[in-house]
């Protein structure tokens, strides 16, 4: 039981540290630091692998309790909470509770980050097609990409007289 707690709590930690680097992505994002965005996402990616490690563990934990309280290994972790000892049902409960909350929070930021950089990616394409229009419409490679279309090779200074 005490293992399974601890491996919540260690999940629990892992989700709030990728919430806090999501928040300051978005920080990133907003102010156009480029290369502070860069270092962030190598930092989101390695916490993603380490929230993947702990959950793992944690679902192990979770399975080799059912397996000690006499209940199916792959039982859902709310329906193992009721086979649980009482005075752990509570603490358990609000853990789970907790580290759902998080991932939400964390899945929200994810796709509001996701939003904000499809956003200023659209801005930069737009301000590079105003620089240098292309003559035709826009085409499709062979892999079903939009391609690059015709870019004139002229200088900055052409393309603005």
């Amino acid at each position: 039981m005490d293992n399974l707690v601890q491996g919540l709590r260690e999940e629990l930690i892992q989700y709030g540290e990728m919430l806090t680097l999501l928040e300051e992505q978005q920080e990133m994002i907003v102010n156009r630091s480029a290369d502070g965005l860069i270092q962030n996402l190598t930092a989101i990616h390695s916490q993603m692998a380490e929230i993947a490690k702990v959950r793992d563990k944690r679902d192990e934990q979770r399975h080799d309790l059912a397996i000690e309280l006499e209940q199916d290994g792959d039982i859902a972790f709310r329906d193992l909470i009721s086979f649980m000892p009482s005075e752990y049902q509570p603490l358990t409960q609000a853990l789970l509770d907790e580290v759902n909350g998080l991932l939400q929070k964390a899945n929200q930021r994810m796709r509001q980050n996701h939003l904000l950089l499809s956003r200023s990616l659209d801005f930069m394409q737009q301000l590079i097609q105003s620089l240098f229009p292309t003559q035709a419409g826009q085409t499709y490679d062979q892999s079903g990409q939009v391609g690059a279309g015709f870019i004139p090779q002229r200088t900055t200074y052409e393309t603005l007289i």
